[in-house]
C-alpha cells in the first residue's frame, strides 16, 4: 500500500495561476504539425473535462471512502446490479448521498452533485458462488488441461468449485455444440465443449487461470435464446425510479427495442431517467446506428465486446461509435479494464495509461472505473491517475481539428441555438476564454442534448463550460458531457429577470475563482437568453473577471 495512502484528499484551492495547455500545439496547422508540437514539459490544466465513474463496492462502499473519491475527481457513481441484493444498493445509494452532503457542507459556497447510475445485470450468463473451508468464497484454479462439468443444476449455484462449475443459463445445453468455445471472466478462461449429456456440459480447459464467483460467461458464434430485458432488470429498473437515480446503464443492448422496453418500464415517473446503453456484442455494434438513435447515449462496453468480437477490432468498434456519438453530441462512455492492474497494484501499466489517454484523444465524454473502485486495494489512488491522466490527454487533444469537421457537417441554415453554440466556441477559441459560462431559463435547457451546454460540449471547448441550473437532477445528468462542470443554483428566484440572471453569473464567476481556473482579468463567454423563458438563448458576450 503506498505510504501516503493514510492521507485523506482535500478540495484546496489553487494558488497559482493557470498557465496555456500545450498552446504550442494547439494552434498547429495539421495533425503531424499538433503531434510533433506536443511537450512533456507543459503543466497540466487545473480543470479536468472528461467525467469520472467509479463502480462502487465492497472497497467503497463506506460513507468516507465515497466523500474522499468524490474529492479525487469521482463524478458518477455506479451501481452494478449484477451482484448485490436491493437492500444493499439501497444502504449504497444512501450512502453516496450522505457523502455528497458532507462534500457541500465541507466545500461551501462551491456545491457538487455526483450522479447515480444503475447498471442493469442484463441478458447475461454467470457463473454460480466458488465456495472454500468454513462455506466461504474463495477463488479456484482453473488449470489448462483440466477437465470441467459445466452444470444448470441448482444444487451447485453456491458450490461451485474445480470440478463443477454452474452457470444460470438454462438453455446452454441445447444451444452449445461439440468444439464451441466457452470464455469465463471476460474472456481470462477460455473451455472447449468435449460433451454434452442432459444439463451438463463437459469441457476442456484451454485457457486457465484463477476463478472468483459470479463471473461472466461468453458463448462467441453461439446464438442465445436471451430476451432483451429479464424479470431482474425490469425489478431493478422499477427499484432504481424509486430510488430516484439519474441514468440507467443498460447492459447488453442488441437493438432500438431494448432502448424503448427500458423506456417504457421507467414509465412516467422515470422518464427524465436517462438511458445509456451498453455494447457488448456484435448485433449491437451492427444495429448501432437505430440503438444511438433512440439512446440518450452510449457506452463502449470493451469486456464482453471484445469476446464477442476479434480482440484486435475492439479499437475500431471504439472510434467508430465514439465519433458517431460526437457527430450527434450524445455522450459516451469507454469502459472496461481501463486501469484493471490498479486492482491490486499502485500504480498502472504503461499500455493502461495510453488506453485511458487514447479514449479522451477519440472524444469519449467519460471514463469508467470497474473493479479497480469496486473492490480494489487502491480506490483514491486509482482515481487520482484517471484524473491525472485524462488532464494530461485533454491538453493534447487537436481541438481544432474536431471543431472544423463538425461545424462543416452542421446543418445550414442551422437554428438559433445551435448557431449559438458554435460561435460561443469560436469566441472562446479566439479570446483564449478561461470558461463559457450557460445561463438556462428552465432546467430542461440543460436537460436536452438539443439545447445549449450539450450543444457547446458537443464541439468540445478546451475551457470548462459552467452551466447552471436549479433542477438537481439536471445538474447531476450534466456530468455526461465533455466540458460541462454543471453548476445547481440555489439562490431565491428574483423578480426582476436580469438581475437574477446576474446573480447566477456572479455566482459561476465566483465558484471558478474558488476552484482555481478563474482569474482576474480572464476571458469569460457569458451565454443567455435575452428574455425571460425557454428557448430564447441567442445572446453572447465576453465578460472579463
Amino acid at each position: 500500500m503506498s505510504p501516503d495512502r493514510a492521507k485523506e484528499p482535500t478540495m484546496a484551492t489553487v494558488a497559482e495561476p493557470p498557465k496555456p495547455q500545450q498552446m504550442y500545439a494547439v494552434h498547429a496547422n495539421t495533425l503531424l504539425e499538433h503531434l510533433s508540437s506536443l511537450d512533456i514539459n507543459q503543466p497540466t490544466s487545473f480543470v479536468r473535462l472528461t467525467g469520472i465513474i467509479c463502480t462502487i463496492g465492497p472497497a467503497s462502499q463506506s460513507v468516507k471512502m465515497l466523500l474522499n473519491m468524490m474529492k479525487c475527481g469521482m463524478n458518477i457513481a455506479r451501481c452494478n446490479f449484477s451482484h448485490g441484493s436491493h437492500e444493499y444498493h439501497a444502504q449504497t445509494i444512501k450512502n453516496i448521498r450522505e457523502a455528497n452532503r458532507l462534500l457541500n457542507e465541507e466545500i461551501k459556497p462551491d456545491s457538487r452533485q455526483i450522479a447515480i447510475a444503475l447498471d442493469t445485470k442484463g441478458p447475461e450468463m454467470r457463473t454460480g458462488v466458488i465456495t472454500g473451508q468454513e462455506g466461504k468464497t474463495t477463488e479456484i484454479e482453473m488449470k489448462k488441461g483440466a477437465t470441467i462439468t459445466v452444470t444448470t443444476d441448482e444444487a451447485f449455484k453456491d458450490k461451485c468449485d474445480e470440478n463443477t462449475l454452474y452457470v444460470d443459463y438454462k438453455n446452454i445445453t441445447k444451444v452449445l455444440n461439440v468444439g464451441s468455445k466457452v470464455y469465463i471472466d471476460d474472456g481470462l478462461i477460455c473451455l472447449s465443449v468435449n460433451e454434452i449429456v442432459d444439463d451438463k456440459v463437459i469441457c476442456t480447459i484451454d485457457n486457465g487461470g484463477m476463478l472468483g464467483s459470479k463471473k461472466s460467461i461468453n458463448l462467441p458464434g453461439t446464438a442465445v435464446d436471451l430476451p432483451a430485458i429479464s424479470e431482474k432488470d425490469k425489478s431493478d429498473l422499477l427499484f432504481g425510479v424509486e430510488q430516484e437515480v439519474d441514468m440507467i446503464f443498460a447492459s447488453f443492448i442488441r437493438s432500438a427495442n431494448g432502448v424503448k422496453e427500458i423506456r417504457q418500464i421507467l414509465g412516467e415517473k422515470g422518464k427524465d431517467i436517462k438511458i445509456m446503453c451498453k455494447i457488448e456484442n456484435d448485433e449491437g455494434v451492427n444495429n448501432f446506428d437505430e440503438i444511438l438513435d433512440v439512446a440518450d447515449g452510449v457506452m463502449v462496453a470493451r469486456g464482453d465486446l471484445g469476446i464477442n468480437i476479434p480482440a484486435e477490432k475492439v479499437f475500431l468498434a471504439q472510434k467508430m461509435m465514439i465519433a458517431k456519438c460526437q457527430m450527434l453530441g450524445k455522450p459516451v462512455i469507454c469502459a472496461t479494464q481501463m486501469l484493471e492492474s490498479m486492482t491490486h497494484l499502485p500504480r498502472p501499466t504503461r499500455a493502461e495509461a495510453s488506453d485511458v489517454a487514447n479514449a479522451v484523444l477519440d472524444g469519449a465524454d467519460c471514463v469508467m472505473l470497474s473493479g479497480e473502485t469496486a473492490k480494489g486495494d487502491y480506490p483514491l489512488e486509482v482515481v487520482t491517475m484517471m484524473h491525472k491522466i485524462c488532464v494530461e490527454a485533454e491538453s493534447a487533444f487537436y481541438q481544432k481539428d474536431v471543431f472544423v469537421h463538425l461545424s462543416h457537417i452542421a446543418p445550414c441554415p442551422t437554428d438559433g441555438t445551435h448557431t449559438i453554440a458554435i460561435a460561443a466556441v469560436t469566441a472562446s477559441i479566439k479570446c483564449l476564454a478561461a470558461a463559457i459560462v450557460v445561463i438556462t431559463t428552465t432546467g430542461r435547457q440543460v436537460a436536452s442534448p438539443s439545447l445549449t451546454a450539450h450543444l457547446i460540449a458537443k464541439y468540445r471547448p478546451r475551457c470548462p463550460i459552467l452551466a447552471i441550473s436549479r433542477m438537481e437532477q439536471t445538474v447531476r445528468q450534466a456530468h455526461l458531457y465533455r466540458g460541462i462542470l454543471p453548476l445547481l443554483y440555489q439562490g431565491e428566484r428574483q423578480a426582476d429577470w436580469p438581475a437574477d440572471v446576474d446573480a447566477r453569473i456572479e455566482y459561476a464567476l465566483e465558484v471558478g475563482k474558488l476552484r482555481g481556473f478563474l482569474r482576474k482579468d480572464d476571458a469569460v463567454i457569458v451565454v443567455t437568453g435575452w428574455r425571460k423563458g425557454a428557448g430564447a438563448t441567442n445572446t453572447l458576450r465576453v465578460v472579463y473577471v
